[in-house]
């Protein structure tokens, strides 16, 4: 575990930026899987995608879809952060 010139990493803002971001991605999932698939269904199922229901669709593939998204997303922030304090690991 490599420094980069920095003498000692803050590990308390890098553990709140690592803590906000689990929040927003895990509010977009949230969001996505119960209020698009469950709560908000019924107005999206006037909405067709690919002949389902969007609604339908949500609750079916559409949290999946966004949560793999997520997945990639999460890496490439953490990835950065890791960066700007030092802990990455290259």
């Amino acid at each position: 575990m490599e420094n980069s010139g920095n003498p000692k990493p803050d590990l308390k803002k890098y553990w709140r930026e690592n803590l906000r971001y689990l929040l927003i991605l895990l509010s977009i999932w949230f969001l996505a899987s119960f209020g698009f698939g469950i709560l908000w269904a019924e107005g999206l199922n006037n909405i067709r995608m690919g002949g389902f229901k969007l609604g339908f669709w949500f609750a079916q593939q559409g949290s999946i879809y966004v949560f793999v998204v997520l997945i990639f997303v999460y890496v490439y922030l953490m990835n950065k952060l890791d960066k700007k304090y030092g802990v990455d690991e290259d």
